[in-house]
């Protein structure tokens, strides 16, 4: 994955930060208490892999649809309460970025293929 796409999508989402490794644990807490929305440390770490797929599925998409008039693509999947709304939000921007109208369908993930007679 090139640099430039990776640091595209950590300065989307550097003003929902709460960087706990840089605060004392007593100020982390109350952060977490008081902006509870913010992107921790951990759930950052906790959906690492699903983040690199969104950034890289956006390469992709824009490699090989860049001429296309519109792109459909299955919204990606999070457990509510699971991950933060702001990540959520961060994935789909990126997901999206420059390129042409996007639709965006609430699937089921699975793979269906379809024969017509």
């Amino acid at each position: 994955m090139p640099d430039y796409s990776w640091k595209t999508f950590e300065e989307l989402i550097e003003p929902y930060r709460l960087h706990e490794a840089m605060k004392d644990s007593a100020t982390t807490e109350r952060l977490k208490r008081e902006e509870p929305w913010k992107i921790t440390d951990a759930e950052l770490e906790r959906f690492k892999d699903k983040t690199y797929r969104q950034v890289r599925l956006n390469e992709l998409l824009q490699e090989n649809s860049r001429a296309a008039n519109m792109v459909i693509v299955s919204l990606p999947i999070a457990k509510k309460g699971a991950v933060s709304g702001h990540l959520y939000m961060a994935w789909l921007e990126i997901l999206s970025r420059n390129l042409p109208p996007v639709i965006m369908i609430r699937g089921n993930q699975k793979s269906v293929l379809t024969f017509y007679s």
